[in-house]
């Protein structure tokens, strides 16, 4: 009798079959069905779109593992059998947070989560002063990440934030330590050039590459067979349905006769709509010189 696929061996077919995965970035059971609907192999769980739609509030690591994991089961129910990737964002603490993390997720229903290098409180990607913690740090979760899975074939994706803050070069280098220390699939936040998305592919080998497509944001806009040729082979879109959700909601209330706010493009731009500056003066307030295990930028 043949076994029912779980949510990592679907996505494990996509991934080794040809060509690009594009999913969409969702956010709620409403996000989740358009995608479904509309015929997409596989969909991305977007902490950001989860803080700003689900919660109104920005990605600076506001959320906790308990209602990004109950976001995940709502939007994995609704896919019904398609992929989903989902943002773990750090593991939500030490190697020992991670392991529970990994399994909460993995009973959400998820295919995939990626676990960043990001030290405690994270921020988008695509937000400046971005802290790491060390690469040994990280190598020790995502060991316990990849210990921690119950199905051999759930995605275990690492993510490296280190191109903001310490330049290209650390970000490849530690993209390769992680892929040597057992990542399913690496995922290299943020280049800032077409020139640095041909680099990261030219180096990292025998692992499939991820890459994150943001409206606005810090990388540029590259088409999806160029993507496939450099062999990249997820590519996510956080904002696909998010960003028209807040323009046409703009629009919609401007024709009632509300007063539009101002408004920056880009990630940073969203984020001030759900209160961006308020929490990061609570930060600042709070904020001390040094941190242990963090690099700053």
């Amino acid at each position: 009798m043949s076994q029912t696929p779980t949510p990592g061996s679907r996505l494990r077919s996509l991934l080794a079959q040809d060509g690009l995965i594009a999913a969409p970035g969702v956010f709620d059971g409403l996000s989740a069905h358009l995608v479904a609907r509309t015929g997409f192999g596989a969909a991305y769980l977007s902490g950001a779109g989860v803080a700003v739609a689900g919660f109104g509030l920005p990605d600076i690591g506001l959320l906790t593992a308990t209602e990004m994991t109950e976001r995940a089961r709502i939007v994995a129910t609704a896919l019904d059998g398609i992929p989903l990737i989902a943002d773990a964002d750090t593991g939500y603490g030490a190697p020992i947070n991670v392991a529970r993390t990994v399994r909460e997720y993995e009973k959400a229903g998820v295919a995939a989560l990626h676990l960043e290098d990001q030290a405690v409180p994270k921020k988008c990607g695509h937000l400046p002063d971005k802290e790491l913690i060390s690469a040994g740090e990280f190598t020790d979760k995502l060991d316990a990440a990849l210990q921690a899975r119950t199905d051999d074939d759930l995605v275990i994706i690492a993510r490296t934030d280190a191109r903001g803050p310490l330049g290209i070069a650390e970000a490849i280098e530690r993209a390769g330590r992680y892929a040597a220390a057992g990542a399913d699939v690496i995922f290299v936040e943020a280049p800032q050039s077409i020139e640095e998305i041909e680099k990261i592919a030219a180096s990292i080998h025998g692992v499939p590459l991820l890459i994150n497509m943001v409206q606005g944001g810090l990388t540029p806009d590259i088409a999806p067979d160029a993507l496939a040729g450099l062999g990249y082979r997820i590519a996510i879109h956080p904002g696909a349905l998010l960003a028209p959700y807040v323009l046409h909601g703009l629009e919609a209330l401007g024709r009632l006769g509300g007063t539009m706010p101002e408004v920056i493009p880009g990630p940073q731009g969203l984020f001030e709509l759900v209160g961006l500056r308020e929490w990061s003066a609570i930060g600042e307030r709070h904020r001390h010189d040094t941190k242990d295990g963090a690099s700053w930028a």
